[in-house]
């Protein structure tokens, strides 16, 4: 883990901002949080460095580009002990369809929210899976995303307790 920086008032603001607005340019983020060009790119350029910032990204509008299929995956294991949980998890980074992995607590040990092109491929990836015994899958459930009533928009960042 990287060496954590001071997150006070400006660098919150600047986490803040650009987790929401991650296509703005140096000096439109400088006018947000109150810093000069060069003072936001310095903080910026601290707080990447210091491995505030996973990745950045941009949130297409899937249903005007391509066809896809929207799915959660949830995925219930024989046996959740930590080497057969390390397996599981391993085997699923290689797959790009499975977008999000949560482990839970529960009767479901895992739910993947998932895009795939089509029902058939969604199938036969989950197919595949229950498949391969080395995983310990016992029970495989898809539930299709009929409709995006709310779409993420960042989290609720004024909401959350910051760590010192």
């Amino acid at each position: 883990m990287k060496k954590p920086l001071k997150l006070d008032r400006i660098n919150r603001k600047i986490l803040a901002t650009v987790h929401v607005q991650a296509n703005l340019n140096n000096t439109e983020l400088a006018d947000l949080v109150g810093l000069s060009p060069s003072a936001c790119f310095q903080r910026m350029k601290s707080l990447k460095e210091a491995g505030y910032f996973v990745n950045f990204t941009s949130e297409l509008d899937l249903d005007r580009i391509c066809e896809h299929v929207l799915a959660n995956v949830e995925i219930t294991l024989e046996d959740n002990g930590y080497h057969i949980r390390r397996k599981f998890e391993s085997f699923i980074q290689d797959i790009p369809e499975f977008m999000d992995c949560l482990r839970l607590a529960g009767d479901v040990d895992y739910i993947l929210f998932s895009c795939f092109p089509n029902v058939q491929e969604l199938n036969r990836i989950c197919d595949d899976l229950s498949s391969r015994d080395e995983l310990h899958i016992k029970r495989i459930k898809i539930r299709i995303v009929l409709e995006r009533s709310k779409w993420y928009l960042g989290y609720p960042i004024s909401k959350l307790k910051w760590i010192k």
